[in-house]
């Protein structure tokens, strides 16, 4: 194949398919062997069923024969006691005779001796169970027996009365038949012998093997059960039989049902063969088209293969070329035609030098093609960098990625590279670095914002008191002027407080400049008691104002605690100054401002531990929705705060090792509680955990 038959576009193969007749000629085929199969199990199903049906009328044939016989042995029994006992005299034998005929005869329950008037003369009843008519009387059934003697004198044969259902003692019943066997002596009719059956004892007497599996019943001519006897299983089918039992003066219908398994598939040997048969031709036609539909599937994916191939290739903007192992090339696609400018009938069977190698290159590019085709070292996986040109001149960085050619047989028959034009990856690099200065020194700008924030927000406070101190020196000298005498006390505390808080201002600005820049902040022992002391008067200032009462709580012979004095009063400051706001919105009466310091969680050593300092208020408390947001930069509830003082106050006492927390003050209020590490305890939080319900965090 020449190198520019193997560059040009793949052609999609004509796919061979099955001309169109064959697939109805096919669908016929299987249709027909289908039904074949079908109806060959359907009839030899329907014979089984048929083949069932007979046996189960044949042994309903047999049960009624059975049952036909027990009936005349009985009555043969009957006859002979009662022409035994022809008189009233021979009661007293009757009675042992019939208990022993009762007892022989489980389907009989009652046998009575009547005279010519149906006057009761004797009656025995079965042993087997208690009286059947000690429930409801024996007059209720008295009609039934009254007509069946009747036609039993008429037609001077025996004549069985109509079933009923007769309710025992033991919240059953039964349905019972009467027999009535009249008695002649002389020529006369001078009695009556009537037998009780039980229905379902009746049933009892068809045999054992036909009773076995089948289900055997008397029914009413509308399908009414009256007694029933033998097994209840159940299968897939039922066959029932019915036929009538025709006595003297009743008829009854006997129902068979047998309860089996539907009639196998293959009832027999032929129906198996020809079945199995037809299973193998399916089976072979089945795999004849599934191999079929196989190789059309395959030649159709050949050809959506090469297809997607094609556009895959056109749509890349990756370019990709292959050379033989003489150095020439042999493919080339659309991407990297585009990329380097020229056709790819330019550029096909090309050797060295390509047309796309800048001049100056050019040898340095074929020494290395030269070590590359003769087996030397392999390219980078991850590529190398290269120049290549237009063909208007123009030069551009390329990004080349080799890998050896392998065909089927797993021979290497060339190279394929790619080739990545890296010219905008470039300018994109360069502008990467030109916006990360700009985010430098947008970073920088940030943190000087953010010390003007905290500057703004800390210096409020000394600010405040320089004024309010300057304001009252003005007054008090404005109350003094033209006075001899020297500088009142009052004006030279006021003046001291003044430098005081200038001094506290220059220290806020170098404690806020070291906590943007996170510099290690230089801490020292100090007492409690002079923490307080030193933002006492500024809160006392805004007590006075607003007319809170501010109450002070330190137990005795505390420890100092190493902290950075300036930002520790700054929390306080805070703390207190928020608690008297709060306060002053919600218009408390006689409000109270407590601030404590006691010792907070186990002691780790001689003078060493936390302490616990609380500023506890009066006010309306915390709402469960500000709760979560409470220690959020830049969140506020006030209508001019900025929300920095507690999200402060928070990383202060963090960077002492500390936790801030908050609980509901009972009756009202909140109390704000932190913690400070003593001179040597250890960095750590403390081992008190935060009281319940509190936020805390470390």
């Amino acid at each position: 194949m020449s190198p520019r038959a193997a560059a040009g576009k793949p052609r999609t193969p004509t796919v061979a398919r099955a001309p169109g007749q064959r697939w109805p000629l096919w669908g016929s085929l299987i249709a027909l062997v289908a039904t074949l199969l079908v109806t060959l199990v359907w009839l030899a199903g329907r014979y089984e069923a048929s083949q069932l049906q007979s046996r189960l009328e044949r042994d309903t044939a047999e049960a009624i024969a059975d049952i036909r016989t027990a009936l005349t042995r009985n009555l043969q029994s009957l006859q002979a006691l009662q022409s035994m006992h022809a008189t009233p005299a021979s009661l007293p034998t009757w009675s042992h005779d019939a208990q022993r005929l009762l007892h022989e005869r489980r389907e009989m329950l009652r046998l009575e001796w009547r005279d010519g008037q149906m006057g009761l003369l004797a009656v025995a009843d079965t042993p087997y169970r208690p009286p059947v008519f000690a429930r409801m009387g024996r007059s209720n059934a008295h009609p039934d027996v009254t007509l069946a003697c009747a036609a039993a004198r008429r037609l001077s044969t025996p004549a069985y009365a109509t079933s009923y259902f007769l309710p025992q003692p033991d919240g059953l019943g039964m349905e019972v038949m009467e027999l009535c066997l009249p008695q002649v002596s002389g020529g006369t009719h001078n009695g009556y012998l009537v037998a009780t059956y039980a229905l379902g004892e009746v049933l009892a007497l068809v045999a054992p093997e036909l009773a076995r599996g089948q289900e055997i019943s008397f029914t009413e001519a509308d399908g009414t059960r009256l007694a029933l006897h033998g097994g209840t299983r159940r299968g897939g089918r039922v066959f029932s039989a019915q036929q009538l039992l025709d006595l003297p003066g009743n008829t009854l219908v006997l129902r068979m049902d047998s309860w089996r398994s539907a009639p196998d598939l293959f009832p027999n040997v032929l129906t198996a063969l020809v079945t199995a048969m037809s299973i193998a031709l399916l089976s072979v036609l089945f795999l004849l088209g599934k191999d079929m539909r196989r190789r059309q599937e395959v030649e159709k994916d050949l050809a959506e293969a090469l297809a997607f191939r094609k556009a895959m290739e056109d749509s890349l903007v990756t370019g990709l070329r292959a050379r033989d192992l003489a150095g020439r090339i042999t493919y080339v696609n659309p991407a990297f035609c585009e990329m380097v400018g020229f056709t790819p009938e330019e550029l096909l069977g090309n050797s060295t030098p390509a047309p796309y190698w800048p001049p100056e290159l050019a040898g340095e590019y074929q020494k290395r093609q030269e070590i590359r085709l003769a087996g030397g070292h392999a390219p980078p996986r991850e590529g190398f960098e290269s120049v290549f040109m237009r063909k208007d001149g123009s030069r551009f960085p390329v990004l080349i990625i080799e890998a050896p050619l392998i065909n089927a047989q797993g021979m290497q028959t060339g190279w394929m590279s790619a080739f990545l034009d890296i010219s905008e990856q470039r300018r994109v690099e360069e502008l990467s670095r030109a916006s990360q200065e700009r985010l430098q020194a947008s970073a920088r700008l940030a943190t000087v914002g953010e010390m003007a924030s905290l500057l703004s927000h800390e210096l409020n406070q000394p600010l405040a008191a320089i004024s309010s101190y300057a304001t009252g020196s003005l007054n008090l000298l404005d109350a003094r002027a033209g006075l001899p005498g020297t500088e009142p006390a009052d004006l030279q505390l006021a003046l001291q407080r003044i430098a005081q808080q200038a001094e506290r201002a220059g220290r806020v600005i170098k404690s806020v400049h070291d906590f943007v820049r996170r510099r290690v902040k230089a801490r020292e022992p100090v007492r409690p008691e002079s923490l307080i002391e030193a933002v006492l008067p500024l809160v006392s200032l805004q007590a006075r104002k607003l007319r809170v009462r501010v109450e002070t709580r330190v137990s005795p012979s505390l420890p100092a605690v190493v902290c950075d004095r300036t930002m520790v009063e700054q929390v306080l400051l805070n703390l207190a100054r928020n608690a008297m706001q709060a306060m002053d919105e919600a218009r408390v009466a006689s409000p109270s401002l407590v601030i404590q310091v006691r010792r907070a969680g186990s002691e780790v050593g001689p003078g060493k531990g936390w302490l616990e300092f609380s500023v506890a208020d009066q006010g309306p408390g915390i709402p469960p929705e500000v709760r979560e947001q409470l220690f959020t930069p830049f969140f506020t509830t006030k209508a001019e705060g900025m929300g920095l003082g507690l999200s402060l106050c928070r990383t202060v006492v963090e960077q002492h090792g500390g936790f801030l927390a908050f609980e509901p003050n009972r009756p009202r209020g909140t109390i704000f509680r932190f913690t400070l590490p003593t001179d040597g305890a250890a960095p750590a939080a403390p081992s008190q955990p935060a009281p319940q319900g509190a936020t805390t965090t470390a």
